[in-house]
């Protein structure tokens, strides 16, 4: 067995003490860096009580195969005790493509649920009260199609839009830097996620239009200190853009939320989380001076590592799980989804995913860890964490600033360059064994045992196409023209394109037909080389 070199590193790269004391934080005002949980800069919680008052939402991730599946997933999770939504969308809906078109073939239910239309979308939430759950929908190039058609069937149950509450994803920006999952070019893109934020701050005023992504940065190969900063100054970028709009600051921030990794370092995730309210709090409060203290407020949701769970031995995955959820909660995220042990192999079994939901629970219910808010915080370690991400988070925007912004930066492969160099950084030692991954470059077993995973069948894929057939077949062909070219010249003169939307999806138009007829008036993108 090679012999290891020992690591007392972070996985940002920041050396590690033997003993932390009260040297590490000799320049360090408890007053001025942590104040009291509720009270700025929120390092402590953005809550007085935190978990005390009301536990974190349980949101597991799942779509699969067409809406009727997802929609039984949907029902058992809940009849297990889960308190919130959170849909999965298959490769073409993400894309903005229809189930019958060629690019779609054979990607139909594979990752998520298969949704073309508003049909679809009233069978993925049947017997679901839209009014009395919370639901997070994770799209972002065709986000405001996605959330016209879900409007759209609450407002065919006659749900008024005021009671919804949940969370669009919506975030572009990451897409260019890390998921690449765009349709358009950052600024028309820019512009339809202002168009979101002004209409539910407007008619729909509980709903999150945009939850600031860092955790497919992290998952693209980043750093603790990346995902942190690249996350943060994108979520400052749409603040800047709704304001250019001429949106009041506090009209729109406090429907803001966040969504960050939950990785295996225990107490540097920890760290970034308290690191992330009070950066925010600050950056917003220098930027934009807002009223609201509600406006400076981070709220985020978290998952755990989905690129940290291995195919070998993949029981090992429900210990990383763990690992990593306590890690959010003691971080203070206000809602959490916890991954399921086979993710590496398919969709998870019900018995992974009620497995994953278990472990939530167990934190919550047994653990005693909610008994006290922020029970890590005065710690020297924890607070010198904290202090490291927070500075070198800055460094970081001193630099976007410098660019221009982000927009700029990606132009040009800033953020991507960086996450790649981490990404391979990180390979190099996995592969030197200079850090270990259980049962991958470390404790291997020559025969691994199976287990059982769950498959999407061809079936799915040509009743989706059938239907879209009969939908097309089915409906007044002029009305939906008509309002797809009302959509098409809202865009082209800058008015906001939600009413439209909502006609267009009431129409019939399927997602596909709206966004090819988007991207005839905003265009396509193209990515720039990173060397």
């Amino acid at each position: 067995m090679q012999e290891r070199k020992p690591r007392f590193t972070s996985l940002s790269g920041f050396d590690t003490n033997l003993v932390y004391t009260h040297d590490d934080l000799k320049d360090w005002s408890p007053d001025e860096e942590l104040g009291a949980p509720g009270q700025f800069p929120y390092t402590r919680g953005v809550y007085p009580t935190m978990y005390r008052g009301r536990l974190w939402t349980m949101r597991q991730f799942a779509g699969f195969g067409s809406a009727e599946d997802t929609n039984r997933r949907f029902k058992y999770l809940l009849q297990h005790g889960q308190n919130g939504l959170s849909v999965a969308f298959d490769m073409p809906t993400l894309m903005g493509i229809d189930a019958d078109s060629l690019l779609a073939h054979g990607e139909i239910g594979r990752c998520g649920v298969a949704i073309s239309s508003l049909d679809d979308m009233e069978r993925l939430f049947e017997d679901i009260p839209l009014d009395q759950v919370t639901t997070s929908m994770t799209i972002n190039g065709p986000a405001a199609v996605i959330f016209a058609m879900y409007l759209a069937v609450a407002e065919k149950r006659g749900i008024r839009l005021e009671r919804l509450n949940g969370t669009l994803q919506n975030d572009i920006l990451k897409e260019y830097i890390a998921q690449k999952e765009w349709l358009f070019p950052p600024e028309p893109s820019l512009r339809l996620i202002t168009d979101t934020i002004a209409y539910c701050s407007e008619h729909v005023p509980k709903w999150h239009p945009v939850s600031i992504s860092g955790y497919h940065i992290r998952e693209a190969g980043s750093t603790a200190i990346q995902e942190l900063a690249f996350t943060l100054y994108n979520g400052l970028t749409y603040v800047e853009a709704a304001v250019k709009a001429g949106l009041p600051v506090d009209r729109f921030a406090p429907q803001l939320s966040f969504f960050f990794n939950a990785h295996n370092d225990f107490f540097e995730e920890i760290a970034k989380f308290r690191a992330a309210r009070r950066l925010w709090a600050r950056e917003m409060t220098r930027r934009y001076r807002p009223g609201d203290p509600r406006s400076v407020q981070l709220r985020c949701h978290a998952q755990t590592a989905g690129c940290s769970l291995t195919a070998q031995q993949p029981m090992n995955n429900v210990v990383r799980t763990t690992i990593q959820a306590l890690a959010a909660v003691l971080g203070g995220a206000q809602s959490l989804h916890t991954n399921s042990m086979d993710e590496t192999l398919a969709l998870p079994t019900e018995d992974a995913v009620k497995l994953a939901l278990r472990t939530q629970q167990i934190i919550a219910q047994e653990s005693e860890v909610t008994n006290s808010v922020d029970p890590l915080g005065g710690s020297y370690y924890v607070e010198t964490l904290t202090n490291r991400l927070e500075e070198a988070a800055q460094d970081y925007f001193h630099r976007l600033d410098d660019m221009g912004g982000m927009i700029r930066a990606i132009e040009r492969g800033f953020p991507q360059r960086e996450i790649l160099d981490a990404s391979q950084r990180y390979l190099r030692e996995s592969e030197r064994k200079e850090r270990i991954i259980v049962g991958v470059n470390e404790y291997v077993e020559p025969v691994e045992r199976p287990i059982p995973i769950f498959k999407i069948g061809q079936d799915v894929e040509q009743e989706q196409v059938a239907r879209l057939s009969d939908l097309r077949k089915c409906r007044d062909s002029f009305k939906m023209a008509g309002t797809v070219e009302a959509l098409q010249e809202a865009a082209s003169c800058g008015e906001n394109v939600m009413p439209y939307l909502i006609d267009a999806v009431k129409a019939k138009a399927t997602l596909g037909e709206i966004c090819m007829a988007l991207k005839e008036v905003l265009g396509t993108y193209r990515e720039p080389v990173v060397l």
